[in-house]
């Protein structure tokens, strides 16, 4: 049986995206994992499956490229949003379930392939210093860290060190993100992404992450963070009250590489 999908990429951050309204793929890790193979597969870092749900325009289901279903991604979210526009399931808003709970989006602009989408976050939790950095949870697990220069960082071996500590056991690990401040209201920010198990062009979580710490204990003035990631610029927006974040917005771009089909049989 031929299954079709998209190859969507949001600020380089690329997904293989499935309508599975109908049930018709079996999301299996191995499956998962042969599809999102750079060399023997179709090659992206996640796989996403837009399905039904009761009381939103639909859920989306996120599977890391390793092959087990995984926690939220934000850039997934932008392309799913802009996946589900093209497929004709929704307009230019929508409301749809996540892992974290319910999401809302809106396609800012749209060509024929690539768009600008604005995603609803969930409340940022969880906030705590640890390992010399701090801890927070964004819709997935992630540790920030402030360095001065990012392109001096180890990202993989530094980041896959501090993935793996036993301080973040109790997460299964943890997202790490390096932060570099260039200004008042902008950041840089390099990410390694556990179950990618290696640095990827743009983490969407990674980036809300960045932006509310560093509101919270370099500029808690602002409200509104650029974030310049190796895959393009992303904008977090949010309100303040009484201390907790809320109202939170990741816009940036989301783009439809190409579509195709493939058969599962041949994986």
């Amino acid at each position: 049986m031929q299954i079709e999908f998209g190859k969507y990429e949001g600020a380089g951050n690329d997904f293989v995206i499935i309508d599975n309204r109908e049930r018709v793929f079996e999301p299996r890790p191995a499956l998962v994992a042969a599809l999102c193979d750079r060399r023997f597969g179709i090659g992206a870092d996640g796989l996403m499956l837009l399905e039904e749900e009761c009381g939103a325009d639909f859920r989306m289901r996120y599977f890391n490229s390793d092959g087990p279903e995984a926690t939220m991604c934000g850039n997934g979210g932008r392309c799913m949003a802009l996946f589900a526009r093209h497929a004709g399931v929704v307009g230019e808003r929508m409301a749809f379930a996540a892992v974290d709970g319910l999401h809302r989006a809106e396609v800012l602009a749209c060509g024929d392939d690539a768009g600008r989408i604005a995603l609803g976050m969930t409340e940022p939790h969880g906030f705590a210093e640890a390992e010399e950095g701090y801890f927070v949870d964004t819709g997935s697990p992630h540790y920030v860290r402030f360095v001065e220069d990012v392109e001096r960082v180890d990202v993989r071996g530094e980041g896959r060190r501090v993935r793996n500590l036993p301080a973040f056991a109790g997460t299964g690990g943890v997202n790490v993100n390096f932060v570099e401040v260039a200004g008042e209201g902008t950041l840089k920010v390099r990410t390694y992404e556990r179950g990618v198990e290696d640095e990827t062009l743009a983490c969407g979580t990674g980036s809300v992450a960045a932006a509310v710490v560093a509101s919270r204990v370099r500029f808690p003035q602002v409200r509104s963070i650029d974030v310049q990631v190796r895959g393009g610029l992303l904008n977090v927006a949010f309100d303040v009250v009484g201390g907790r974040f809320s109202d939170v917005r990741l816009t940036g771009p989301a783009r439809r590489v190409y579509s195709g089909v493939f058969r599962p049989e041949n994986f």
